[in-house]
């Protein structure tokens, strides 16, 4: 395209062979070709193991706007960060390949960066959010991390972790690059890790103007998250985020 996008789009892919199969990527490209702004997506694999690379790639051939980043396996962080640096949209929003969260809320992501917010959270609990077929076990477990985030790193915001979040141009560029915790991370498994918390914690510290925003959200089942084993570890990695700006390393 000759002119930059608008919007960008950015998908995290591990293993995702079966949600692949079930076309949540059309229904991605169904919704974009819609719009009457420019706009491209992005794929960007973290190490499959499966045929999700091939898949895509295949589709891709036919579709316009679209891209593939291939990666070796360092994890959820690492993989958001390629492609949000490698994104040339005015806003680029990470959203999960399972959308959980539908991409038509992204409408209401360029409502807000129309009105001047740089970063803009997706949340299933500010008002007007929806959440569906969430286990009432795991329900419990996120509100007890998240108030643990809140004590420790991001008082005020009430979802730090949905897998919806766009951020401007300028916001990208300098917050990714900004990372200590989850810089250059490599991954063992398929752990997602609070680097969300990280983003977040930055852009408060960095003033930039950010907003929460009520989304549809549907839980997925999935045997890749551990809720008890990965609430600890990523516990562990908010207290490292603390322990890093009282080291003064956000700079």
């Amino acid at each position: 395209m000759a002119t930059d996008p608008l919007l960008s789009i950015i998908i995290p892919a591990y293993n995702e062979a079966a949600n692949f199969k079930v076309g949540k990527l059309d229904q991605v490209n169904d919704f974009l070709a819609t719009q009457n702004y420019l706009w491209e997506a992005i794929v960007v694999d973290d190490g499959s193991k499966d045929d999700t690379v091939q898949l895509v790639r295949n589709w891709i051939k036919t579709k316009s706007h679209w891209r593939l980043i291939t990666n070796h396996h360092y994890g959820k962080a690492k993989t958001v960060a390629t492609g949000m640096k490698q994104a040339r949209g005015e806003v680029r929003l990470f959203t999960d390949f399972d959308q959980a969260t539908p991409i038509s809320e992204v409408t209401k992501v360029l409502d807000k960066y129309q009105q001047g917010y740089q970063v803009i959270i997706g949340s299933r609990e500010a008002p007007g959010a929806s959440r569906h077929q969430e286990p009432y076990l795991r329900h419990l477990m996120g509100r007890v991390f998240n108030l643990m985030v809140q004590i420790i790193a991001l008082r005020g915001i009430h979802d730090s972790q949905c897998g919806f979040k766009a951020f401007s141009a300028a916001a990208t560029n300098d917050l990714f690059n900004r990372l200590v915790v989850y810089k250059n991370r490599r991954a063992k498994d398929a752990y997602t890790g609070a680097f969300d918390v990280e983003l977040l914690f930055l852009a408060r510290k960095f003033k930039y103007k950010y907003i929460e925003i009520p989304v549809k959200w549907t839980y997925v089942t999935t045997s890749r998250v551990s809720p008890a084993k990965d609430s600890i570890r990523m516990l562990m990695d908010i207290i490292k985020i603390r322990w890093a700006y009282l080291l003064g390393k956000y700079k």
